[in-house]
């Protein structure tokens, strides 16, 4: 584990390595270490940047689709609505947003609308939020 820094966990053991030291290497290892992977899983892959182009990639879907949903001709079936990037610690069955629509849909009384992909003024007061 510590091997890269030149030094060994044995160290500590035997004397020659403080507790100090060996605190502030653990404090400041790489996001790829072993031991950050271990404490907050694969999130610990995604960047803040990555967070950010799945969020710019996220509300860009969502733009096209609401162009399109406008643009559509009444007759026709609106689009279906885009999936969001998946992120890291989101189950792959639930989502966590998926809730809270389901929540919302049921408070305002239009989930039967959302449900079927048309754009609601609660749609687009939640997007542009």
């Amino acid at each position: 584990m510590l091997r890269h820094y030149g030094t060994d966990l044995l160290d500590w053991h035997r004397g020659t390595l403080s507790s100090r030291r060996l605190s502030v290497l653990i404090k400041n290892l790489p996001n790829d270490s072993a031991v950050l992977r271990e404490l907050h899983g694969e999130s610990a892959d995604w960047s803040v940047g990555d967070h950010l182009l799945a969020a710019a990639v996220d509300h860009l879907a969502v733009a096209n689709w609401m162009f399109a949903c406008v643009n559509t001709g009444e007759d026709d079936d609106p689009p279906e609505p885009p999936q969001p990037v998946p992120r890291p610690g989101a189950g792959s069955g639930s989502d966590g947003d998926a809730d809270a629509d389901a929540d919302d849909e049921a408070e305002s009384g239009k989930g039967g609308a959302e449900a079927s992909g048309a754009v609601t003024p609660v749609a687009l007061a939640r997007f542009f939020g």
